[in-house]
């Protein structure tokens, strides 16, 4: 039976995290050469190479089973040494998650989900930030427990669970409206002159714009685009009038309201169905997250019936 050594694991953990083996000797209060030799010993004991020596140092597939079993060890051993604590001096063991996320979520209802959690329970979170299309890779590397993604098959070692879906208008300040749109006087006309007036995208990759537009435009879109890359930022964005954009409804609804902003596209909206994919782990801090997620997401996002 494989027995990996809890150090060689700590290791391998700290050098992936930190990105190189002189960041995660400091961390370890070691040399670089040990972590070396550890990691190299690891290796050995598998007869698999674990870790791409790049920089920054990233898991191979292999490596990357072998850091979700030490992440899985690390939460169980910090959960069982904080029940052990209780009732005596405690323990100064805090449980840390690591999480990812995409950008609006973390913007507007996400927080309010893990708060829950804090409430009662000392934990903390280390939070990845990435589109919805890729926070499950996050899951299958080794580097999260847990993530918000768009993907519903579960990644190999985890559950998956539909939370709802987050609806998305195109909007735009109303400004905006007066010096780009003012001819548009029917949705078909919006529709085509969206592809010829600035748009505000999140990223380079981020495709939510650009894939809105290919389906009501039929091709490519060929509008000029600015990149601002925060949730609030972008909606900032908007509102002052940047380019139009797809908001969520928890960042628009409020600006549809009070006028100041306008919806585009009322016939047409971008929903985006979001699922809570959790590794297969009997961890009752785990649970928690998920349970205080679930929560939070019936109410903030639409439900399905």
């Amino acid at each position: 039976m494989l027995r990996l050594q809890r150090e060689h694991l700590e290791t391998l953990v700290a050098a992936v995290d930190l990105g190189t083996f002189d960041a995660a000797a400091r961390a370890l209060s070691i040399t670089p050469s040990a972590v070396s030799q550890r990691v190299k010993a690891m290796e050995l004991q598998v007869g698999r190479v674990l870790l791409q020596r790049t920089t920054p140092i990233a898991p191979t597939a292999d490596g990357a089973v072998v850091l979700r079993h030490a992440r899985q060890v690390r939460l169980l051993d910090d959960e069982t040494a904080r029940l052990l604590g209780e009732g005596e001096s405690g323990s100064d063991t805090v449980p840390s998650i690591p999480l990812a996320v995409n950008a609006d979520s973390l913007g507007t209802w996400f927080l309010d989900a893990l708060a829950l959690v804090r409430a009662d329970t000392e934990v903390v979170f280390d939070l990845h930030r990435e589109d919805q299309d890729r926070t499950a890779e996050l899951l299958r590397s080794g580097t999260v427990m847990a993530a918000v993604t768009a993907e519903s098959d579960p990644v190999q070692g985890c559950s998956s669970v539909l939370l709802g879906v987050d609806r998305y208008r195109a909007v735009a300040s109303p400004a905006f409206v007066d010096r780009y749109l003012a001819d548009a006087d029917t949705e078909r006309r919006m529709v085509q002159r969206l592809d010829r007036v600035p748009l505000v995208d999140y990223d380079h990759d981020d495709d939510l714009q650009q894939g809105f537009l290919r389906r009501v435009v039929g091709h490519a879109p060929r509008a000029p685009r600015h990149f601002v890359p925060t949730s609030a930022d972008f909606a900032r964005a908007v509102t002052l009038g940047f380019g139009w954009g797809l908001l969520p409804e928890a960042q628009c609804l409020a600006g549809l309201g009070d006028g100041t902003l306008v919806e585009l596209t009322p016939g047409r909206r971008a929903d985006v169905a979001l699922w809570w994919q959790r590794w297969n782990l009997a961890s009752p801090l785990l649970e928690r997250v998920t349970d205080a997620v679930r929560t939070t997401a019936r109410e903030r996002l639409h439900q399905a019936g």
